[in-house]
């Protein structure tokens, strides 16, 4: 379970910090603020599985070890697919559903460092990767949480 300010962040605070983030994204999009819509869309989905890892844990549960802890605060999005028992499933609907794998193929790739970039990100590619209504990264995400 992460904390900010002495806080716990339950599976619920992540599903609604992914929605909150993808709309932010939609706003700087529209507003042309590429560079921070495409670092928020990204993190929706970091948000999103991170919903599902918390789901699978128990309110007063032992924290897990160490290296799965570490894998949790990396921004790795395979490594939260995996942490969110979702890898299986992942490789299912790669595999059935054309549109969604060109989806995951574009978001799997974001990191984020992007946070730091001055332009050269395609966010409205992005945007619609994670948030496209049929075969959207974010969609996916939320039949599992």
């Amino acid at each position: 379970m992460a904390r900010v300010a002495d806080k716990p962040i339950f599976g619920r605070d992540f599903r609604i910090l992914a929605e909150l983030r993808a709309e932010d994204a939609g706003v700087l999009l529209k507003s042309r603020r590429t560079v921070g819509a495409y670092y928020l869309a990204g993190y929706a989905v970091e948000c999103a599985l991170k919903a599902c890892i918390a789901k699978q844990q128990r309110k007063f549960q032992y924290p897990p070890k160490r290296p799965i802890v570490e894998k949790m605060y990396r921004h790795d999005l395979g490594d939260l697919v995996d942490l969110a028992g979702l890898k299986s499933q992942l490789d299912k609907d790669l595999a059935a559903n054309r549109d969604f794998a060109a989806n995951w193929n574009t978001v799997k790739d974001w990191t984020a460092e992007s946070r730091y970039a001055t332009s050269g990100l395609n966010a409205q590619q992005l945007y619609n990767a994670v948030t496209e209504p049929q075969n959207g990264v974010l969609p996916w995400i939320k039949l599992r949480w």
